[in-house]
């Protein structure tokens, strides 16, 4: 793209989280082009001009890392409890390339299931852990801080934790991934009666062996869509 003086130009990027293996994962794409070329980088780029960010959004995610069918939400303002303002980073210096101002994503998929491949706009795409990434390229260590701050909050307010997770699983599988995104330990009982009250959940009929213990019971989300749980604030942390 030939950047000109005095235009503003508008990109995503999406911060995909997952767990795999017991860690809060995000997938990176090694930047194959300058500007920073050979650095780590978020999925994302340029929105076209009859393109909704949406679209975009999945354009950019599936060109540089294959993944499609993703759940996908816009960043917000964290201080803005009703989640309306959308979180934009628009500072002037962002980009050596020009102004350039980011609308930046949220999003979810079950890791253990997907496989990575770049593509053309991308050298590689791997998964690395939350608590270990490598130097990245433009102000992308700072949307990732924020995107984890959301996710943590959202976890608590919504039903997103059926994005991390098989469409069948024991308490002890979904008390696991709540502890991993929180980064906190909690306890088992008291999960366990929160949980309950929140609504969200169906037992099924079916069980799952769990170590030496007896089967456990499996359970399945009652909504597969995406619900705010806007009067369960802080029911964990």
């Amino acid at each position: 793209m030939q950047f000109e003086q005095n235009k503003f130009y508008l990109t995503v990027d999406i911060v995909v989280f997952t767990i795999i293996q017991g860690e809060l994962k995000i997938v990176l794409i090694k930047r194959k082009k300058e500007p920073h070329r050979g650095m780590f980088a978020l999925p994302g780029g340029f929105v076209n001009l009859h393109e909704s960010l949406d679209d975009a959004a999945k354009r950019e995610l599936h060109e540089e890392t294959g993944l499609k069918e993703v759940f996908l939400k816009r960043l917000h303002v964290f201080a803005d409890i009703n989640l309306k303002r959308l979180r934009v980073f628009a500072d002037v210096n962002r980009d050596p390339r020009g102004r350039v101002v980011t609308v930046s994503y949220l999003a979810l998929i079950d890791g253990e299931t997907v496989k990575l491949h770049a593509t053309s706009d991308a050298e590689l795409a791997k998964w690395f852990s939350i608590g270990n990434l490598p130097e990245l390229a433009f102000d992308h260590r700072e949307i990732i801080e924020d995107a984890l701050k959301e996710l943590r909050f959202e976890i608590q307010m919504t039903n997103i934790a059926y994005q991390l997770l098989g469409p069948k699983f024991t308490m002890s599988e979904l008390k696991n991934a709540y502890e991993i995104v929180l980064d906190k330990e909690l306890d088992k009982r008291n999960f366990s009666k929160r949980i309950k009250l929140l609504g969200i959940l169906r037992p099924t009929t079916e069980t799952k062996m769990e170590g030496a213990h007896r089967p456990a019971q499996l359970f399945e989300f009652k909504d597969k869509e995406y619900t705010f749980l806007k009067d369960k604030i802080n029911v964990f942390v």
